[in-house]
């Protein structure tokens, strides 16, 4: 079973950075899992954010965030991270950390709430 747990949400204002954390407990059959972040705002759906690979070699972002926020990940510390800049109010959701085998997400974190004003 694997166990995540977000740090690093807050609230900021409008061109502020925040960056996101995710620890990942994990068994041996870690291997292979990519990771990656959803968002959910109040009233909307759950949104895929970004992905990153197994290796990390290859990065997957939404259309609304690519060009402001990286994913990047350390196998060696099973973590990963989410380094957002330039956030707009329309970045305010709660973030989720996710992993699972060959980008099926099998296995989410509480989530870590984003608040950006302006």
């Amino acid at each position: 079973q694997v166990q995540l747990v977000e740090s690093g949400g807050g609230s900021v204002q409008a061109g502020d950075s925040l960056r996101l954390s995710c620890a990942a407990s994990v068994p041996t059959t870690f291997t292979n899992y990519a990771m990656g972040w959803f968002r959910q705002a109040p009233g909307k759906e759950r949104e895929f954010v970004a992905a990153i690979s197994w290796g990390g070699q290859n990065t997957h972002y939404a259309d609304s965030v690519k060009g402001r926020f990286a994913i990047s990940r350390d196998n060696a510390q099973n973590t990963v991270a989410l380094q957002m800049n330039s956030l707009k109010p329309e970045d305010t959701a709660v973030y989720y950390c996710t992993a699972g085998p060959s980008y099926t997400w099998s296995y989410w974190g509480q989530g870590t709430q984003v608040t950006v004003s302006n």
